[in-house]
């Protein structure tokens, strides 16, 4: 081996994900690299370039990779030593969809596709880092870190990006043609031109054998090598690669590089000894791509009604559906879920302020209970507040009437695209919660200064809160407010304890599920009144009392008190992963019934998840002592 191909080697083995081959596979790799040097400002390729057949490793220098849109050059990553990119030509067809270009004086490592393809096929941990790279254009820069090395962007975000490639499942040709194995290729080419497909499944008994795609007309046919009166076995490619029906876009992106083609046959059982039941091309990929997350937030930002919103949130639905059935952590799913609803309603505010012109004012959209919490994986129903900074009093009448019309709008949009509105009014457009942050400072003050006086419209959902969109300062008001009024304010935290408390038990003495005993739903099991709202309460109260800013989520939220409270870090945990759990048999149930899946019906649960159901009750017992004890309630309960 030369000496320049064993320095290449040494470089590559430091960097992923090349650090998972072994030497002498690097080695292999090494000896097709070809090096470019690139001058200041030289470009590498350019938007909509056809494709390379190579992909590209920075060995030193800087390259941007940037992008055009609305006539303006953006850059979306800066490459540094050991930083991949121009991965395009792994996953696509299609040509580059950005710029790169040397920001400096750099050498570049060009890695021959076909070369690195079996490499990628045989290890999983390669392909997943090369797909999440893809996603999100190369690997976090030196530019990201902060001093501490901590990642500043939202890795957990990339993960999850990656992590959709296994959950999102592809549309595909259900109805593909297919013919016998004695047809003449002639007729079978006429079929195909009149069908408009570029590909055929050869069956014997209804079960696969072989494929005949464009490719083998052109390549056997156009050539000569084979008549057109041959039988069309002659030509097809055999055997077929074969996957059950519910695969993931990564899973059949794997198969096609493993097998370097560029179909699949989708069967009964995956295997092809069953019956046909569709064909999966790699065009089918390159659409699979477009809805991931990232790409439905692209969407909503360039949505102009609420039907394309409602399109958007009906296809966030399938992708939590396989999400479930794929058994991805409910916690990845909630993220994600929470970034598009966020989006959603983000861009209903940015339509309302189109159709009614720029605010008067600066203002704040929150979002509160579940939605503010990030976990609002069904479609519930809406709770938001809308705050604006103090205007003169004689300017008053007039801001609010805009920010009320504004919220008006706004909350129908939602409406239209599936959020119900509040039952108890909780949404910007009530008069009530749509003021200036001096009125909401009263409004919290009160709240938490003479908890017991009007007390009924005092609902803890206030307390959780996200903003989706306007000034941040405003927030941070509030949650100032929020925390500063928390400290030793007993009244307070007994008002909200005995509140947490008051949920009735989850199990009868004799540990049976305590069922409703009338109405609607009678002898189902309210899963978020028992189970859920204890948890969520309780989560609440202790991270307020805590004084620990900043966290809304409940998982995240006894994660964090395991921390600071590391002596019941036991109790909390276990509520973190029993909030897990019951969040999950929620969401199932709520898209099996396409309602919000709050009533469980019980009878239809297995056994085993009728003990995974009632082990995931067990911690509310010990933290409600620890509540009790915490904050003295003995006496109110």
């Amino acid at each position: 081996m030369n000496t320049v191909a064993e320095h290449i080697a040494d470089f590559l083995k430091e960097y992923k994900p090349f650090d998972n081959l072994t030497f002498q596979e690097l080695s292999d790799i090494a000896t097709n690299i070809r090096v470019i040097n690139l001058e200041k400002h030289a470009v590498l390729f350019q938007n909509n370039d056809p494709l390379h057949e190579s992909f590209y490793v920075v060995a030193s220098g800087v390259i941007n990779l940037t992008t055009i849109a609305d006539a303006e050059e953006t850059i979306i990553n800066k490459c540094h030593e050991g930083d991949i990119f121009g991965l395009r030509p792994f996953f696509a067809k299609n040509n580059y969809m950005m710029t790169a270009k040397a920001r400096e004086e750099s050498i570049i490592y060009a890695i021959p596709i076909a070369v690195f393809r079996p490499f990628v096929a045989n290890n999983s941990d390669v392909l997943n880092f090369l797909l999440e790279s893809f996603a999100v254009n190369s690997r976090h820069t030196k530019d990201s870190m902060n001093s501490n090395g901590k990642l500043i962007s939202d890795a957990d975000y990339l993960d999850q990006q990656t992590e959709m490639q296994y959950i999102q499942s592809l549309n595909y040709n259900n109805s593909p043609l297919t013919t016998q194995a004695g047809s003449i290729i002639k007729d079978v080419a006429i079929l195909m031109t009149d069908s408009m497909l570029d590909n055929i499944i050869i069956c014997e008994k209804n079960h696969p054998i072989g494929i005949v795609t464009n490719a083998d007309l052109s390549s056997k046919i156009a050539t000569g090598r084979y008549p057109i009166t041959e039988t069309i076995d002659k030509i097809m490619s055999s055997p077929v690669v074969t996957v059950l029906e519910n695969v993931s876009l990564a899973e059949a992106q794997l198969l096609m590089l493993k097998h370097n083609v560029t179909h699949l046959c989708v069967t009964k059982d995956g295997t092809s000894k069953s019956v046909v039941k569709g064909i999966i091309s790699e065009h089918d990929l390159i659409v699979a791509q477009a809805s991931n997350p990232g790409v439905l937030i692209k969407e909503i930002k360039r949505s102009q009604l609420p039907k394309d919103l409602k399109q958007i949130r009906d296809r966030l639905s399938d992708l939590i559906q396989n999400s479930i059935q794929k058994n991805i952590p409910i916690s990845h799913v909630s993220n994600i879920a929470s970034e598009i609803n966020l989006a959603i309603i983000k861009r209903a505010v940015e339509l309302s302020i189109l159709d009614l012109g720029s605010p008067p004012a600066r203002f704040a959209w929150l979002s509160i209970g579940s939605q503010g919490r990030k976990e609002q994986l069904l479609l519930t129903d809406q709770d938001s507040i809308l705050i604006f900074e103090d205007v003169t009093p004689e300017k008053y009448r007039e801001v609010k009437d805009y920010f009320l019309r504004l919220a008006k709008r706004t909350t129908s949009i939602l409406e239209k695209v599936g959020y119900d509105y509040c039952p108890n009014g909780h949404m910007g457009s009530n008069m009530l919660w749509c003021k200036s942050l001096s009125d909401w400072t009263k409004q919290y003050n009160s709240w938490m200064n003479t908890p017991g006086e009007n007390s009924n419209d005092l609902s803890s959902i206030f307390f959780d809160y996200e903003i989706v969109f306007g000034e941040p300062k405003i927030e941070e008001a509030i949650e100032n407010v929020i925390f500063k009024n928390a400290v030793n304010n007993t009244l307070f935290f007994d008002f909200l304890g005995n509140d947490a408390l008051k949920k009735n038990s989850p199990l009868s003495f004799f540990k049976k599920f305590i069922t409703e005993e009338d109405g609607p739903h009678k002898e189902k099991f309210d899963i978020k009144t028992r189970a859920l709202m204890p948890l969520i309460d309780g989560a609440r109260l202790l991270i307020l009392n805590a004084n620990i800013k900043g966290i809304q989520n409940t998982y995240l939220r006894f994660k964090q008190l395991a921390i600071t409270d590391s002596k019941n870090a036991e109790i909390y945990l276990s509520c973190a992963e029993a909030f897990l759990t019951l969040s999950k048999f929620r969401t199932v149930e709520g898209l099996k019934n396409d309602d919000s899946g709050q009533y469980i019906n019980l009878r239809e649960m297995s056994k085993s998840d009728k003990e995974k159901l009632k082990n995931a009750l067990t911690p509310m017992k010990d933290l409600e002592e620890l509540i009790k004890s915490k904050f003295q309630l003995t006496q109110f309960s």
